[in-house]
């Protein structure tokens, strides 16, 4: 199975720059959107269909912010909206759906940038999720978890470490929240196939040119239990991919 994970910084205004010519390429069986920032039916979303795609959408009840959305070509065998953790589900941040044994999470971590709230939120939100996962884990040890994260793991993940020591996605607690969750039974997949450095998902909009300087951070991740481990194949970031801030992460997993 290829799985694709990408924030699209707005799904209608992806389409408006190609995504849906991109697709057309037939990049990964299953691809993971975050930060579809619509409703189901406010996108003309047969276009999906016509593709050969299925689509699952879960979005928030605020218009116009976050939300997930799977695009497979593989009918899953099951799927769940949400995790059951209310302020979460209000905001439309994860999916769920089964292949077999699989479990494929698709998330869209909150981001602290907006200020001392947000950053609270995000925090307790990942708190939450640890647990949620842990117990998750024991239910279905087979899991894929794919999204935005907004937190850049360690000095290698982001172009200038030391002048973002301050910054949210590469504060500290959220870094030790990753040392903690990849200690608890996950493996970093684009690290098993990659460790050189400067290689990035996602670059500030506030400055143009720091995309053609490669001045980013790797925040999105298709990560898994090590149970899966074994069954890597591939793994990879497509920084040409240009709808959004971000680019589309990869993996080539055999289930």
């Amino acid at each position: 199975m290829r799985i694709i994970s990408y924030n699209v910084n707005g799904i209608r205004a992806a389409i408006k720059k190609g995504f849906l010519d991109w697709l057309k390429t037939n990049p990964a069986d299953v691809i993971c959107i975050q930060e579809t920032k619509a409703m189901k039916e406010n996108v003309d979303h047969v276009l999906f269909n016509d593709l050969g795609y299925h689509d699952y959408w879960f979005s928030a009840q605020k218009k116009g912010y976050s939300g997930v959305a799977v695009f497979t070509k593989p009918i899953p065998d099951k799927i769940e909206f949400g995790n059951g953790h209310g302020p979460s589900d209000d905001e439309g941040r994860i999916i769920q759906l089964d292949f077999k044994d699989v479990r494929l999470i698709n998330a869209y971590f909150p981001s602290g940038t907006s200020g001392d709230i947000r950053q609270t939120f995000k925090y307790h939100w990942l708190d939450e999720f640890f647990i949620w996962l842990s117990d998750l884990k024991r239910e279905h040890p087979k899991l894929i978890l794919c999204g935005d994260y907004n937190i850049a793991h360690k000095e290698i993940d982001i172009h200038d470490p030391k002048g973002n020591k301050n910054s949210s996605g590469f504060l500290p607690e959220e870094r030790k929240w990753m040392d903690k969750f990849f200690e608890n039974g996950w493996t970093d997949t684009f690290r098993e196939f990659h460790t050189e450095p400067h290689r990035y998902s996602w670059w500030s909009q506030r400055f143009p040119t720091v995309r053609l300087q490669n001045k980013g951070w790797r925040i999105d991740y298709i990560n898994v239990t090590d149970s899966l481990k074994s069954q890597l194949k591939d793994a990879e970031i497509f920084p040409d991919v240009k709808h959004s801030d971000h680019c589309p992460v990869y993996l080539e997993i055999n289930i």
